[in-house]
């Protein structure tokens, strides 16, 4: 891919990891569209998206970085230092247990399912459109059953693991890291800022992990003319994702899902029709 194509596929990684309408989705239909995903050479393919994957994860580590220093703090004093029980530990400080929580499942899920996910499965758009419109059904039902009432002092340990069950889902391609969580925190009477917002710090330990190891893997197949390219793309995945943080925070304080819901529906029977058509 040149530069241009690279700067795209960055920004649309960017803007969907963060809504609730799929990264895997898009960056796969936008490959496809652009020509650039090789049949031939899946890991290359596997390796841009780990680079602009760290792309987005640095996006919420800036956008959330002064809650980010308070939860690793307290957490450190709390555990480490002053040794509190739990019941004693500060509001940060609980938020440190609650990310470790919620990232057991998607660790062990995402480890006994590997080679599936990364597998023709990633790329299979019939398995994207039935996740988008799946999901987009089970949002539209949490949204109508959610009571819409705690907020993120309210959260608990068992909350953070159901959290964190919503996250593994988000392995089948086309869920959404973002959909699948908020859907989750949406069902345990969250109200719409905060489920966003646990849902954001609940994915830079996932999304760090998973982009590490699979740059880790991919670098034999990373030669230095893709220096430039996923520089570029990395770098506008971070811009465009942070844009999209800010967006979705300020938009779930007086709006709904709806929106995502329909577009999901939308873009789903979409590549339905595609698929039978035979155009991709």
């Amino acid at each position: 891919m040149n530069i241009i194509e690279a700067i795209i596929l960055g920004v649309v990684q960017g803007l969907t990891e963060f809504l609730p309408i799929s990264s895997t989705a898009h960056l796969t239909i936008a490959g496809k569209l652009m020509n650039v995903i090789s049949q031939a050479n899946p890991e290359r393919w596997t390796a841009f998206i780990a680079v602009i994957q760290l792309g987005t994860m640095l996006a919420v580590v800036i956008y959330f970085w002064l809650d980010l220093w308070k939860i690793i703090t307290e957490f450190l004093s709390n555990n480490f230092f002053k040794r509190k029980k739990f019941a004693e530990q500060t509001l940060n400080s609980k938020m440190g247990w609650y990310i470790l929580i919620g990232t057991l499942p998607i660790v062990i899920l995402g480890l006994s399912f590997k080679n599936a996910i990364e597998g023709a499965l990633t790329k299979n758009l019939l398995v994207i459109s039935i996740s988008l419109i799946a999901l987009a059904v089970l949002l539209a039902i949490a949204e109508k059953v959610s009571k819409y009432v705690k907020d993120i002092h309210q959260v608990k340990w068992y909350d953070a693991l159901l959290v964190g069950f919503g996250q593994a889902m988000a392995l089948i391609p086309g869920a959404s890291r973002s959909g699948t969580t908020i859907t989750a925190g949406l069902f345990l009477g969250f109200n719409r800022e905060t489920a966003a917002r646990f849902s954001f710090l609940l994915s830079i330990p996932a999304v760090l992990a998973s982009g590490l190891l699979e740059l880790k893997e991919s670098l034999p197949y990373i030669n230095l003319s893709d220096i430039v390219n996923l520089s570029a793309a990395a770098l506008a995945a971070g811009i465009s994702g942070y844009l999209a943080i800010d967006f979705l925070l300020k938009f779930l304080r007086k709006n709904s899902t709806f929106i995502f819901i329909y577009y999901r529906i939308i873009l789903g029977v979409g590549i339905l029709l595609l698929l039978g058509l035979h155009y991709v």
